[in-house]
């Protein structure tokens, strides 16, 4: 890939923007990082706001275009190295379920868990964008207890993206730690690019941290 076509990353450490890393990493993908300091309010400055108006990470930029939303990034990036392996090809049969368990974390998940988060009462479940709680984690339950990931024995970027968010979730106590999914956390944080990447976020955070005086 030449220089032109290099992905960059608007990242800062130990948030979501971790597993889009993490991913990249997967995929040997060449990438630069423009690093934003939470903690000191960059992403809410008009330099990024440009980039993306509502202030967050993750966001790409390749070949001039800009890419938000985990959903889309994650999806985009896993077709752009098809010959890492983490995504099935359009004519694959597991192309509709591996889309499904994407769409399902920035549709289902991330709505429940706010609200989780935020101790707000869910929508009626006729209204509500993931049902009840419950339900929702119910359904990863029981597909993560079939296999080893989301597609059986095989390893996508969906994983990449579901085993981040569990270990962060987990850790703050937004997702029960059962045997299900804390199995299904230690699959990915036990990977080589994960741990790179965990003790880099640690060391940058500490930076931030020192540069914001915290």
């Amino acid at each position: 890939m030449t220089a032109e076509n290099r992905i960059t990353l608007y990242y800062s450490p130990q948030s979501r923007a971790t597993g889009t890393r993490v991913l990249l990493e997967e995929l040997g993908a060449p990438y630069d990082l423009h690093v934003l300091n939470m903690k000191a309010g960059e992403q809410r400055q008009p330099a990024y706001l440009a980039i993306n108006p509502l202030g967050k990470v993750p966001a790409v930029r390749h070949r001039g275009a800009l890419v938000t939303e985990q959903v889309a990034i994650y999806t985009y990036l896993a077709d752009l190295f098809p010959k890492a392996g983490l995504t099935p090809a359009l004519d694959d049969s597991q192309r509709g379920p591996y889309l499904r368990w994407i769409a399902y974390y920035g549709s289902s998940f991330e709505p429940a868990l706010i609200d989780k988060f935020m101790k707000r009462e869910p929508a009626p479940v006729s209204h509500s964008p993931y049902s009840d709680y419950d339900t929702m984690l119910g359904v990863l339950e029981a597909q993560l207890s079939k296999a080893p990931y989301l597609l059986g024995d095989r390893m996508t970027a969906a994983d990449i993206l579901w085993g981040v968010a569990f270990s962060w979730t987990m850790m703050f106590g937004l997702v029960p730690q059962n045997d299900v999914f804390k199995a299904y956390a230690e699959r990915i944080t036990s990977r080589p690019a994960f741990k790179r990447i965990s003790a880099a976020d640690d060391e940058m955070a500490a930076q931030h941290a020192a540069a914001s005086g915290g």
